[in-house]
């Protein structure tokens, strides 16, 4: 059988909840740099594949990603060099069995899936590849394949999964039984045991056969995704399925929806089986499995950042803004952000998604947005407020424009700090250099470009008796966005 290239498909939703403050709605975990390489953790994840063995054609990865992350994930993309890949947006999440069908039904029926988590963690993606290479026949041939990790520690967190004969001429396994998370005494039994792996989350089928596997075993959930991929409509490099057919769509995971039931479906002709991964992985869930990542002082600390330790062990000390110093603490996580500061036990890290929806309880805008926000053109960051007033640190992309807009409640004075800017200011438009600057009236239409080749920088001084976010009218914009897209006017 000729089969199309080898298709990684980056799961690239979810909010990373137990990573706040770092992880928050608007800029979520996979988008983060955790390592100290400056590579975001999509990055990675999109040249996980590099190394792969030239046998096997494989084709620019295809992200599945919420459609408010659209411009984030193409930017780090270009930023990583993998140019072509292909974006479809979810109108909302739906969990992982319905982003790997929106997947199927985009690629060619005889693609070979490879679906990838953008939140997991491989220290050795050699090994992944070699993995990836010996399951590549199986795939091929119609088998749908789950990565299990050999189990270093008896650990409560994952999933298990139970392996069952061998396959001949590979290192896979046919698959006995799924077990959900076990409790401590389950764990290390299941490890002594050397049968079970942990779930990753790592899947490897070819096109066709998962939609036949979704028609079988989940046909609400395919129709659903079908009528939404029939109804999509494509926005610059963007897919974005049907919205309210996809908000029809049952939410499950690949493992609950098809994986599990496989190995009672013999019917469907889908062998499951699963190949033993030993890469150095973890689902980077929590700021506990940061910590067991990161290197490791002498005393078990791991530090990120302006941080100094005295008398403190096994801690986990994130930076990103000042200095975080500990006297005489163990096994604490302490992350500080320019706008919160998290101290946690470090056994208790799982529950610091209740923090999150505390504030979200109390409506406190911390939950979802940083204080530095990104957009398409560039990013601002809010550096002082108070009353009638706010002073912003705008930079601009080379070649990036703001959309042109008024506000009906401030007006604004902008001081070139780096770079030229052209200013569309009423009825004129003209070139700013370094230190020179205007001033926007209340009600003017006014637009802010960048026609260089280096970064704009610029100091935003709004004045005002409402200086919030929803005070932009739009009249153009270069990126697709409209007055009703998380902007809206005041009035």
């Amino acid at each position: 059988m000729r089969s199309s290239p080898l298709l990684p498909v980056i799961l690239c939703g979810g909010s990373g909840t137990r990573l706040w403050p770092l992880s928050r709605e608007t800029y979520p975990k996979q988008f983060l740099a955790l390592n100290g390489d400056g590579v975001s953790m999509l990055q990675d994840t999109a040249r996980r594949l590099d190394g792969l063995a030239t046998s096997i054609p494989k084709a620019q990865p295809l992200v599945i990603c919420n459609a408010d992350h659209r411009f984030l994930a193409a930017q780090q993309l270009q930023e990583a060099g993998v140019d072509g890949a292909q974006l479809v947006l979810e109108p909302m999440g739906r969990n992982t069995a319905p982003a790997l069908t929106l997947a199927a039904l985009a690629a060619s029926p005889q693609a070979v899936l490879l679906a990838m988590p953008a939140d997991h963690v491989v220290g050795n993606p050699a090994r992944l590849t070699q993995a990836v290479e010996s399951a590549w026949p199986l795939a091929r041939d119609g088998a749908m394949i789950t990565f299990g990790i050999v189990a270093s520690r008896p650990e409560t967190g994952y999933g298990y999964i139970q392996k069952a004969q061998a396959i001949e001429g590979c290192s896979a396994h046919a698959i006995q039984s799924f077990a959900e998370k076990p409790n401590l005494e389950t764990a290390r039994a299941y490890v002594a045991s050397g049968n079970y792996l942990w779930n990753s989350g790592l899947f490897m089928v070819r096109a066709d056969q998962w939609l036949k596997a979704m028609a079988a075993l989940q046909p609400a959930m395919l129709q659903a995704c079908r009528a939404a991929m029939e109804g999509a409509s494509r926005d610059m490099d963007f897919i974005r399925p049907h919205a309210e057919s996809f908000a029809a769509c049952p939410a499950d995971s690949i493992d609950y929806a098809v994986m599990e039931h496989l190995p009672r479906q013999p019917k469907l002709g889908i062998p499951a089986c699963v190949m033993p991964l030993d890469a150095e992985w973890s689902d980077l869930g929590a700021w506990d499995a940061l910590w067991d990542v990161l290197p490791h002082d002498t005393n078990g600390n791991a530090q990120t950042g302006q941080t100094l330790a005295v008398d403190t062990r096994n801690s986990l000390l994130f930076s990103q803004t000042c200095m975080v110093a500990t006297v005489g603490v163990d096994n604490l996580v302490v992350v500080e952000t320019a706008d919160a500061v998290l101290v946690a036990d470090k056994r208790r890290t799982q529950d610091v998604k209740k923090i999150v929806a505390e504030l979200k309880t109390q409506k406190r805008t911390l939950a979802s947005t940083h204080r530095k926000v990104h957009r398409p053109w560039g990013w601002y960051d809010s550096i002082d407020a108070g009353e009638r007033f706010q002073v912003k640190r705008i930079v601009v992309n080379p070649g990036a424009q703001l959309s042109l807009q008024m506000h009906h409640h401030r007006a604004e004075h902008w001081v070139v700090v780096k770079g030229t800017a052209e200013v569309t200011n009423g009825d004129k438009t003209f070139l700013l250099a370094e230190n020179e600057s205007t001033f926007i009236p209340l009600g003017n239409t006014h637009r802010l470009a960048n026609p260089g080749k280096l970064p704009l920088e610029i100091i935003e001084v709004q004045s005002g008796s409402y200086l919030g976010e929803d005070d932009i009218v739009r009249f153009e914009d270069t990126y697709g966005r409209t007055v009703n897209e998380g902007v809206s006017p005041k009035v």
